[in-house]
């Protein structure tokens, strides 16, 4: 078999294993945020953080959910860094924005964090944070989750099928999994552009 028909084999399988009602309760408390009010903040580092920015457009435009990333501000993440050490990037910058009980995090992380091996200790301190203030936590999490998967007020975990490819299944189905979010009648405001001019047949 050759590589890229493993890796698809492997993406398939993936998406057969995901959990629905994961999927479904994750919806559920992103809604109740949109509903009391609360603002959505989107964390993760690497390709992560990319991810997160491309979903604060799709929360903000699709779903009507005032969302921000703090990874979109290069400035203020680059002077904390410096400043103050990559373990505090996160939660500093979450104080400076009030988080409070009507927030919701939403933690994209291939392992969750972990204070132990000091993997991640940035979300760590956010989630905290959050359980301190009462804000709610979501993730889309990969191998078992990790510190994230403990405090989740719900997550969806991307399952292991190849321990050699944790890191690019996991961000991967990021995608996959807040796009069903955002897609989903009970969070979708807006319709999307090319479903909006194309006739359905």
């Amino acid at each position: 078999m050759s590589y890229a028909a493993q890796h698809l084999k492997e993406t398939l399988e993936i998406a057969s294993k995901i959990d629905a009602a994961d999927c479904e309760k994750c919806v559920g408390e992103l809604r109740a945020t949109r509903e009391r009010g609360g603002r959505l903040f989107i964390l993760g580092v690497g390709g992560s953080a990319a991810n997160a920015s491309h979903a604060v457009n799709d929360f903000r435009k699709i779903a009507g959910l005032e969302t921000y990333a703090p990874t979109d501000n290069v400035s203020e993440l680059t002077a904390r860094t410096n400043d103050e050490g990559w373990p505090t990037i996160f939660v500093e910058w979450l104080r400076v924005s009030r988080l409070n009980a009507k927030d919701c995090l939403m933690i994209l992380s291939v392992g969750g964090g972990n204070v132990e091996k000091n993997v991640s200790p940035n979300l760590v301190a956010a989630m905290q944070l959050a359980k301190q203030v009462g804000a709610h936590i979501i993730g889309i999490l990969g191998k078992d989750g990790g510190y994230a998967a403990t405090v989740a007020d719900a997550c969806v975990i991307v399952p292991t099928v190849n321990p050699n490819n944790i890191t690019p299944h996991s961000e991967a189905f990021q995608a996959v999994v807040w796009h069903l979010f955002v897609s989903h009648p009970d969070l979708k405001l807006n319709q999307t552009k090319w479903e909006s001019v194309t006739p359905l047949a």
